[in-house]
């Protein structure tokens, strides 16, 4: 699959070459699906409380006089039946865990295929040197409009926190831009936004580091590539 390539004024700057059948070849909807639920339920804080009818900041004074008006004796506007009573069967946990897991070879597979999925459907934004001169909110936009994001981005940036400095200052106060480092790429970030801005060089090094191999690992060979 030849990807096009654009330079950061919107202009071609060549493709380039992906491998389909490395990403898997055709899209995993049910493999997305579970990877996405579980991406989406582990950011769960699990916090949430309710208030009870001791616990409720309304007044105490009696609702109305106990006889006289026809209606039913009560005290309070805290009782669990009123709008804005407490709640007769508070939530009091201190945690609720929502997390869910999947194996670490099956999350990488379910990474590749959901770029896998963007590029057939072209929501891919390959660009020959993503970064900024200067942190200019305004010049960011322009670029997005020159490479054609007209809805959400995910904006993929380098590891390195000194290249990518004007970049993230730039982009991240623009409407409907998510950012997040390459090597954090995952299925929930990429589909939930409409498209991928990513750095061609960080994109070939994302495609061939450890973060996305689904295969056996060479120990040999990666140590020599460290040393």
């Amino acid at each position: 699959m030849d990807v096009p390539v654009y330079t950061m004024s919107g202009e071609s700057a060549g493709t380039l070459a992906v491998d389909e059948i490395a990403l898997g070849e055709s899209v995993n909807a049910d493999l997305l699906k579970q990877a996405f639920v579980m991406y989406h339920a582990n950011r769960r804080q699990g916090s949430a409380r309710t208030k009870n009818r001791a616990a409720g900041s309304r007044t105490g004074k009696k609702f109305y006089k106990q006889k006289g008006t026809g209606n039913a004796r009560h005290g309070d506007k805290n009782a669990p039946i009123f709008i804005g009573g407490g709640h007769a069967k508070q939530k009091t946990r201190t945690r609720e865990d929502y997390r869910k897991s999947m194996p670490k070879k099956m999350r990488r597979k379910a990474n590749r295929n959901a770029l896998l999925a963007k590029l057939v459907d072209q929501e891919v934004k390959v660009v020959d040197g993503l970064s900024m001169a200067s942190p200019k909110t305004k010049d960011f936009s322009k670029f997005l409009a020159a490479v054609g994001v007209d809805a959400s981005a995910l904006v993929a940036l380098s590891s390195d926190s000194e290249k990518s400095k004007n970049t993230r200052l730039s982009a991240r106060n623009v409407d409907n831009v998510t950012l997040c480092c390459v090597d954090q790429l995952n299925v929930y970030e990429m589909l939930n936004n409409r498209y991928l801005v990513i750095d061609k060089a960080e994109l070939e090094a994302w495609l061939s580091g450890p973060t996305s191999q689904t295969g056996k690992i060479d120990r040999g060979a990666k140590a020599e590539e460290v040393a």
